[in-house]
């Protein structure tokens, strides 16, 4: 018998939307506490952990599966104390159980799934399940059985996992550039031959790199990188912003959830693009991942964290288009028209319809915004409402830097605004919150949060003076998070004390975003930053911006 108060699923108090979503699973869903470690530790039972986001597709299918199978739920309520974790809210639990997998497969996503000792030392972490065993994939339940068995028996030879501190490996500039070069795949650009991210970082690193000196393989890299994602399907054609991922070596079809901080790092590497390069092309989509951040994200002076991939349960549903859908919306001259500019058939490139990818740079805006207000009928995706402290700031630092590098005054206007209400928000005078959500402050404090907001206000007061002060403020918060050892992301009182995060892909790290705002804090006050060794390739590139501004 459960003890009072766990026999049960009490995810329906919580402010978090992605665990409102698992609020009428029969699996008894507890919030992460001290209390629910407490009473693990009194009945002697492993703690499942599941660790995901509001608009994780597969973590609606698990949701959907194994997660309201009756027989499923009762061997885990049974035998476990299992509790539901935001990411979001709890970067540190996700990072330290993310590390864990990582160091035993290799690989992660989420669902991010775990069993724990009630000492919270992992057993056994996995991604997706399916509630049966089935094509070489064991069942979720056959899993948890066989945990069971070996905590029963072997339970107390667990050792404890600690996350690696190490960074990564010094390398010189030119190993990173050829590193790079190595990666990119120059037929569709981007890095890697397989499924594309937007690689934020790197791209910061490269046109930063050209703002300096010109690199002709740098600017191919760049330029051709840009290009695959604005023309690509990552890209919204008709509201703007970017899609997390593509899973094609194309770019063509994406994974269709926007996550606020790829509109933050897009929106930088674009505007930066414009001041480079001066196309045209780049200041427009520039303009239109803004008006995707005005139109889908805002809410209440600060930026929503994401919206689904799925609409009704349906992946893409809101984007994808039928062939005689298109013709009834455009007529036969609209269609012909936008077949010129986009790569439309009968068959369409997605089960059956077509995701919009365009052929070249040109534009059909009356088509466009008629297909748009189309769509616009249609259900749309549902948002997670989470306001992040540290993803706002990073908007901060990308509308800065569009106002600056497009020469558009109302969006720096628009970034210090957004400052004052992060910190009238979540700044206390001495501490720094996370998120907001539900109308609940979560006040625990992370460093990627306090690294984001000095390298924002550092970018403002290098313009304005008058933000000096609060500046010199975040300057010293900053070096709390700082131990004999390097940095720490958090020292929560409820899990481990974990090291900050080393790996600079899809945002920045905490521990280089860290560096990055010191450097840029030392550039304000009209100072050199120190100098910095460059590091490994891809997976330190923001590291290797640093390292650009001490040279």
């Amino acid at each position: 018998m459960k003890a009072k108060g766990f026999d049960r699923n009490n995810l329906e108090t919580a402010s978090s939307p992605y665990l409102l979503q698992h609020a009428k699973n029969p699996v008894w869903w507890q919030e992460w506490s001290r209390e629910v470690l407490e009473v693990a530790k009194r009945r002697d039972v492993p703690i499942f952990v599941s660790s995901g986001y509001a608009t994780c597709h597969w973590c609606h299918v698990m949701a959907s599966e194994a997660f309201s199978d009756p027989s499923t739920a009762d061997l885990l309520n049974r035998d476990f104390i299992c509790v539901k974790v935001d990411r979001e809210e709890r970067p540190d639990i996700d990072h330290y159980l993310m590390e864990f997998i990582q160091s035993r497969s290799g690989r992660g996503g989420w669902p991010l799934n775990a069993f724990l000792t009630p000492r919270m030392e992992p057993i056994l972490a996995f991604t997706y399940l399916p509630v049966e065993s089935s094509h070489g994939m064991p069942g979720l339940k056959h899993v948890a059985s066989h945990v069971r068995e070996h905590y029963r028996e072997r339970g107390f030879l667990v050792e404890p996992f600690e996350p690696p501190r190490e960074l990564p490996e010094t390398v010189t500039r030119t190993e990173v550039l050829n590193g790079l070069q190595q990666m990119f795949d120059s037929q569709y650009g981007g890095f890697g031959r397989e499924q594309k991210f937007p690689p934020h970082c790197t791209l910061v690193f490269l046109l930063s790199l050209l703002l300096l000196e010109e690199e002709p393989d740098v600017r191919e890299m760049c330029l051709n990188t840009l290009d695959a994602m604005c023309l690509g399907g990552l890209n919204d054609h008709l509201q703007g912003g970017i899609f997390r991922y593509c899973v094609d070596r194309q770019w063509r079809i994406p994974h269709f959830e926007k996550m606020l901080y790829d509109q933050a790092m897009s929106l930088w590497c674009y505007s930066l693009a414009f001041r480079i390069f001066g196309y045209e092309r780049y200041r427009e989509m520039a303009g239109s991942i803004i008006r995707c951040l005005r139109e889908c994200f805002s809410g209440e002076g600060l930026f929503l964290s994401a919206l689904d991939a799925d609409t009704g349960h349906e992946e893409g549903a809101t984007y994808l288009w039928g062939f005689v859908e298109l013709e009834e919306i455009l007529g036969s001259e609209g269609l012909a028209a936008i077949r010129q500019v986009y790569d439309i058939s009968k068959e369409g490139n997605f089960e059956g319809r077509n995701h919009l990818v365009r052929l070249s740079h040109a534009r059909l805006p009356e088509l466009e915004e008629k297909l748009l207000k189309a769509r616009l009928e249609r259900e749309q995706p549902e948002a997670d409402t989470k306001k992040l402290c540290g993803i706002n700031a990073l908007v901060v630092i990308a509308l800065f830097q569009a106002g600056k590098f497009l020469g558009i005054q109302d969006y720096i206007k628009d970034a210090v605004s957004l400052f004052q209400t992060i910190l009238e928000t979540f700044w206390d005078g001495k501490r720094l919150a996370h998120c907001l959500s539900g109308g609940v402050l979560q006040e625990q404090s992370f460093l990627f949060d306090a690294a984001s907001l000095l390298a924002a206000v550092s970018m403002i007061a290098g313009e304005d003076s008058a933000w000096l002060g609060i500046m010199d403020e975040f300057q010293k918060y900053i070096l709390t998070f700082r131990d004999e050892e390097g940095w720490m992301e958090s020292r929560p009182e409820d899990f481990h004390h974990v090291p900050a995060p080393v790996f600079d892909h899809p945002t920045p790290s905490s521990t280089s975003l860290a560096l990055f705002a010191m450097a840029s804090a030392e550039l304000a006050l009209g100072k050199k930053p120190g100098e910095a060794p460059f590091r490994q390739p891809f997976s330190a590139d923001f590291f290797n911006v640093v390292a650009l501004m001490g040279s």
